[in-house]
């Protein structure tokens, strides 16, 4: 399962106060494809399967994630983050499953 910091829960939480949708949840999940073999997929979800992996993350839990089976095996102990500075802004995650990623960030193997 993937850990939230708590800028990123922050991060997400703002944007679905903006959605007006904080009954959803992050789903992360990982997809074959991009230039490494795998990529990273986030969206908001109200769907929720019997085998999807959840947690809560920020101050005070109010950040919902699932993850799918799946990606949850190539997502364990991995880290989302998020920044916003002069040198790098948005989200960013740090995968230890990861053996090589692209140059975007967005896909790995």
């Amino acid at each position: 399962m993937i850990t939230l910091t708590d800028n990123a829960a922050s991060k997400v939480k703002e944007l679905l106060a903006a959605e007006g949708a904080e009954d959803l949840a992050l789903r992360v999940a990982v997809r074959p494809g991009g230039c490494s073999g795998f990529s990273y997929e986030m969206f908001f979800d109200g769907d929720v399967a019997a085998d999807d992996e959840q947690a809560r993350f920020g101050p005070d839990d109010a950040v919902r994630v699932i993850v799918d089976a799946q990606s949850a095996q190539l997502l364990a102990g991995a880290t989302l983050d998020y920044k916003d500075g002069l040198d790098q802004s948005g989200f960013a995650i740090t995968n230890p499953n990861a053996t090589r990623t692209c140059g975007c960030g967005q896909s790995f193997s």
